[in-house]
């Protein structure tokens, strides 16, 4: 087991080895669903009491993964785009699914931050993750507004479709062991198994066109 952090620096970097360990084993186990606690603090190194000190629990572990990914999802947005001006609707649903796509666990996550991550930590802790959700999301409208021929308004209707689709069709894309064996069974209800990177990038491209063209 690794020795307790002491230092501001080395208490930051076991945060984030935690934020890591437990991406790594949503990834590894097919799902958030999966993730336990004794499962994160193993790949860590940590005792599992030692969570307690930088994550009061569960929920709040995912949160705070949640609040990483919109980070992670702004900036690559804003790597994307950067410099670029005249964007049409087209490329910025492009822009949006393309840096969205690849962050798997993040859109594992918003499905779960909706139904009870939020509501399962406390208030000043939901305040955090509220407000740091809400800035990325300005951060990705306001460098789409910059970037595209595409008004505000039209930019965060299309960012919340993006994020609708993303939750929703990520579960859908990755059965449970269960759904899966069922759909071997019965073919013709593997339809729900969809691919998620071309059918989320082909919907956000329409909700764009959509927006655009009403």
């Amino acid at each position: 087991m690794r020795e307790r952090a002491r230092s501001a620096e080395d208490k930051a970097q076991r945060a984030e080895d935690l934020l890591r360990a437990a991406e790594s084993v949503a990834i590894a186990l097919g799902g958030v669903r999966f993730v336990t606690i004794a499962a994160v603090t193993e790949r860590a190194g940590l005792h599992r009491t030692g969570v307690r000190r930088y994550y009061a629990n569960k929920e709040e572990l995912l949160l705070a993964l949640a609040e990483r990914g919109w980070a992670q999802w702004r900036d690559a947005v804003t790597a994307t785009v950067g410099g670029r001006t005249g964007l049409g609707p087209e490329q910025v649903a492009a822009a949006l699914a393309d840096t969205l796509s690849p962050l798997s666990v993040f859109c594992d996550l918003l499905s779960h931050v909706a139904m009870h991550l939020e509501g399962d930590v406390d208030i000043e802790r939901a305040r955090a993750y509220k407000s740091n959700a809400f800035a990325a999301a300005d951060g990705i409208v306001a460098e789409l507004d910059r970037a595209s021929s595409m008004s505000a308004d039209r930019l965060q209707n299309l960012l919340a479709a993006a994020i609708s689709l993303a939750a929703a069709l990520w579960q859908a894309s990755h059965p449970t062991p269960t759904l899966a064996a069922l759909y071997e069974q019965v073919p013709d209800w593997g339809h729900a198994a969809l691919d998620f990177e071309p059918r989320l990038r082909l919907l956000v491209r329409a909700t764009a066109v959509g927006l655009c063209h009403p």
